[in-house]
């Protein structure tokens, strides 16, 4: 089954690599969003899957981050699941991200394209 899957991330050449990759080992479709707010406005699209970034404001400094959005998204819909993607290797991040109903944390190295294809295709 092709799924949906939101790539929400706003350092676009990753992004591009990892759509690329998801493309080519999964088949499933991508989409890529550069802000929460945007995915937010496509969330009527249905994805199965989000991945998002934790740091989003970076390039927009008013955009919100990645928690912020990671909490607006389950209160409009607590079943799409949101692997939360991130270089953040604290523990505490981890924790507080699957607390606020994050389903997986994958930190950003290079093993981390294989788990988000790996997640995306159980």
């Amino acid at each position: 089954m092709v799924k949906k899957i939101f790539v929400v991330d706003d350092d676009e050449m990753l992004s591009m690599a990892l759509e690329d990759y998801l493309t080519r080992k999964t088949l499933h479709e991508v989409h890529l969003f550069t802000t929460g707010e945007e995915c937010i406005r496509h969330l009527r699209d249905q994805p199965d899957i989000i991945i998002l970034d934790y740091n989003l404001n970076s390039i927009q400094k008013e955009a919100a981050n990645g928690m912020k959005i990671l909490e607006t998204i389950k209160k409009l819909n607590r079943d799409i699941p949101i692997i939360l993607f991130s270089s953040q290797e604290a523990y505490s991040v981890a924790l507080d991200s699957i607390n606020k109903g994050a389903t997986q944390y994958v930190i950003k190295d290079e093993n981390a394209f294989e788990r988000i294809a790996a997640l995306c295709n159980a």
